[in-house]
């Protein structure tokens, strides 16, 4: 399916994979943040948000047929770091209910602010389903 770009004698990574390589159709997902289908935020909790911003992702990745196993790529975007860092163990066991133990190439910012003011995480992915 996909196969994961490991250098030699690099240390492994945890919860993201140095890089990915695959073939087939590409799917690419638009930044998702943490409201629902109607556009309103049910939650300001930042692990919450997060679990609604991948339920968004997937749910936009089932419309072409893909499923989270296809994710190659992610990139999240959050307004505040140390928020980040301080739910770490909560932000993976939703990513983990929501995405399985599949982990893509991932990079992770902070940026200044995000376009909805009460959203504090933005997740974008790219997919490819094998031909």
């Amino acid at each position: 399916m996909h196969d994961i770009l490991q250098p030699e004698g690099w240390a492994k990574p945890v919860g993201y994979a140095n890089g990915m390589a695959a073939r087939g159709r590409q799917i690419y997902v638009g930044g998702q943040i943490g409201w629902n289908g109607q556009c309103r935020f049910e939650t300001d909790d930042f692990v919450e948000q997060v679990r609604q911003t991948l339920k968004n992702v997937v749910a936009v990745l089932s419309e072409a047929g893909a499923r989270p196993e296809h994710v190659t790529s992610m990139t999240w975007y959050f307004t505040d770091k140390a928020e980040y860092v301080e739910n770490l163990k909560g932000i993976g066991k939703v990513y983990r209910e929501v995405m399985g133990r599949h982990f893509p190439a991932m990079a992770a910012m902070q940026v200044m602010a995000l376009v909805e003011d009460r959203a504090k995480i933005e997740i974008q992915a790219i997919a490819v389903i094998p031909e």
